[in-house]
């Protein structure tokens, strides 16, 4: 009480007003900063698609496929030729895409659903978090596929069906309104495979499509006479009649991505949003998903940077789904130290500035479903790719919706020898090492690491592979020097 009447004697008036001032002039200065930093930066969509290959793109060179609205963002930007995912497995795909770290040093090593239960650590930093942080919006809507929660954070989920891309573009038009620069992550479930479309061994798969339609979808068909057959698979008539449906599902990812480029021309913000899209891994046929032959990791990459003047149509140079995340935070303007990734930005690559050779990429894939283990590791250098089998004492493992597919059954039921251009036998057997010269042999059907004239690219591949995998923190790295210290020593745990 005394306290308080020697308070009410005092004139306090001006120093409340004072105070007062000081809080709104704070909260003012610090909206300010926000208004200017999100007036100067660029927004970014990064628009993952699921199992989607180059094969079926009109950019890429299919005269087939119908694929306007992205063959537009490719002519407004930059198609990357050499882009490549480190692992072809949606989980542990998306992993990298969000870290831009190797999976085998996040614990990122498989499928995050049921009971494959891969996670990764919780200690680990990811992109929508550094860019939550320093002042973005973010936003995700469709496939997450990611675990734990509170490292994968985004702000806001939104509500869509993950087959109708028209739905989610619709779905996300107040992601556009908002003051902050923002980050929105758009991942559709086509053109994974879905149910099939029959009882029978021989009826395709629907790859998402439905007899019915999606609403707002206006459907894109085609016969099997129409389609292309990639060179890794067997020119059949039930790998046909799954390529309808894969094209299908592809052109419809294709609508709804017109359909979310409309949106973002309404709000007014096309001419300061960067637009990626790309997929998580190749196309869910065997030969390509679940593999790190060219069909499983050489992927699409489009890109469309508005405050670029005369974007290079075409690059050559080789970038990573590991480098996404560093050069994202580049073009928001985010510091941060090289070290935390193991990606390299490429945004000078885009921009042209950067002419420093981009000609190696490196690969680790070690589960795809938990019955799966088959880790792989790979360096492409150049011309020359080399695909380490550490398990290559075990037949090679099928996902579960290939092995069941008509593509596949085709073959196994007819006991075929060749499945495409490789035999069934070298498909289901990988040597331990396998060593490809792709200007030559760009089907991976020729292993030269037992021929005498490439026993000195062996052993270079050998040590890039090495070093690698010593500098990634790669526990696999005990073949090399049996160096166990990532293990620890397992006591008193």
């Amino acid at each position: 009480m005394n306290f308080l009447n020697k308070l009410s004697g005092l004139n306090i008036f001006p120093f409340v007003m004072l105070s007062f001032f000081v809080l709104i002039s704070c909260q003012s200065s610090k909206s300010t900063v926000q208004k200017e930093q999100g007036d100067e930066r660029p927004n970014i969509i990064l628009f993952v698609t699921d199992d989607h290959g180059k094969d079926a793109l009109g950019c890429y060179g299919n005269p087939v496929i119908q694929t306007p609205n992205l063959d537009q963002l490719a002519e407004d930007g930059t198609i990357f030729n050499n882009a490549f995912c480190t692992s072809a497995s949606c989980a542990a795909s998306r992993s990298v895409i969000l870290t831009g770290k190797f999976g085998h040093a996040t614990g990122s090593y498989g499928h995050t659903h049921d009971y494959h239960h891969f996670s990764t650590y919780d200690t680990v930093n990811s992109l929508p978090l550094i860019l939550e942080q320093n002042g973005y919006y973010t936003a995700r809507i469709g496939k997450y596929h990611l675990a734990p929660e509170k490292v994968f954070h985004f702000q806001d989920v939104l509500p869509g069906n993950q087959r109708n891309t028209v739905e989610m573009a619709n779905n996300v038009k107040e992601v556009f309104n908002s003051e902050n620069p923002f980050f929105l992550y758009f991942c559709t479930g086509d053109p994974h495979r879905g149910e099939s479309t029959g009882p029978n061994w021989d009826d395709p798969n629907s790859f998402g499509n439905s007899k019915t339609g999606y609403k707002g979808v206006k459907e894109i068909t085609y016969t099997t006479d129409e389609v292309l057959v990639p060179s890794f698979l067997p020119d059949t008539k039930e790998s046909r009649e799954e390529l309808v449906q894969y094209y299908q599902s592809v052109s419809r990812i294709d609508t709804g991505f017109g359909q979310l480029m409309e949106h973002l021309k309404a709000s007014g913000k096309l001419d300061n949003t960067i637009v990626i899209y790309i997929s998580d891994n190749g196309i869910a046929f065997p030969g390509a998903k679940t593999t790190l032959y060219e069909p499983g990791m050489n992927l699409p990459c489009i890109i469309k940077n508005p405050l670029l003047k005369g974007q290079t149509k075409v690059k050559n140079d080789f970038i990573s789904w590991v480098d996404l995340t560093p050069t994202i935070l580049d073009w928001a303007g985010i510091n941060y130290q090289p070290n935390n990734f193991h990606g390299h930005s490429f945004k000078g690559v885009l921009s042209g500035e950067d002419t420093t050779a981009r000609d190696e990429i490196y690969a680790s894939h070690t589960f795809h479903e938990i019955t799966m283990y088959y880790p792989m590791r790979v360096v492409r250098h150049k011309n020359y790719k080399l695909i380490f089998n550490i398990a290559s004492g075990l037949e090679y493992p099928f996902a579960s919706d290939l092995w069941v597919s008509s593509t596949w059954q085709q073959v196994y039921r007819s006991n075929a020898k060749y499945f495409g251009k490789r035999t069934v036998q070298d498909y289901l057997h990988h040597a331990e090492f396998e060593l490809y010269d792709l200007d030559k042999d760009p089907d991976e059907i020729h292993n030269l690491a037992d021929s005498k004239e490439h026993e000195e690219v062996l052993s270079m591949m050998k040590e890039k592979m090495k070093q690698f995998q010593q500098n990634t923190q790669d526990p696999w790295k005990v073949f090399w020097d049996k160096d166990y210290s990532l293990q620890g020593t397992g006591l008193n745990l």
